[in-house]
């Protein structure tokens, strides 16, 4: 089985501003986006999307995968992290002590009110425990929280190792499960 998450592209919101949940379109035309990805997919042998495209409906998400085409299936489990209180605000205007006491137990912490990592990935994974059965591949237009959450869960490693690594704005990741185990084909492509 593949399956093949592609981080949003770049949103029109400022640099520096915690937008989690909150709904903030893309930064440039969709269909343009979609077009440059299809060519960057080919190019790297990405497995062709047959059952449509799953997805946030955060518009920043469900606006590529709808101009990418073939069927859009969205689910609100695919949704970015909720940051409660913090949504909307530059994060060097959120208290560093609410931000230390979140970084000193990333797992379970919320001073923000949303979400905790824990219960981020718990929803996450149950979208994948349920989509992902008996599919030769799976394509995904998603949030970087997912596609890492995602990650760590498929290569038993923590999740607070994998929200390090780098992922650029439209970035290609995709997984395949070779004899029961998962692999990274690409990341960051």
């Amino acid at each position: 089985m593949d399956l093949v998450l592609i981080r949003h592209p770049e949103v029109a919101i400022e640099a520096g501003v915690c937008y989690g949940q909150t709904d903030v379109p893309l930064q440039r035309d969709a269909r343009e986006l979609a077009s440059a990805l299809m060519t960057r997919m080919t190019a790297l042998n990405v497995p062709a999307c047959v059952d449509g495209w799953h997805t946030s409906p955060l518009r920043r998400c469900a606006s590529l995968a709808h101009a990418l085409g073939v069927g859009v299936h969205i689910d609100a489990r695919l949704s970015e992290v909720h940051f409660g209180a913090w949504e909307g605000r530059a994060w060097d205007a959120i208290d560093r002590v609410l931000i230390d006491a979140w970084a000193s137990d990333i797992e379970h912490a919320r001073p923000h009110g949303g979400e905790s990592l824990a219960q981020f990935a718990q929803r996450v994974i149950a979208w994948f425990e349920a989509t992902c059965v008996d599919r030769d591949a799976v394509h995904v237009v998603a949030h970087a929280g997912v596609v890492r959450v995602l990650a760590a869960h498929l290569l038993g490693i923590a999740r607070e190792d994998a929200l390090q690594w780098p992922l650029d704005f439209g970035a290609i990741v995709w997984f395949r499960c070779v004899r029961g185990r998962w692999v990274v084909v690409r990341w960051n492509a």
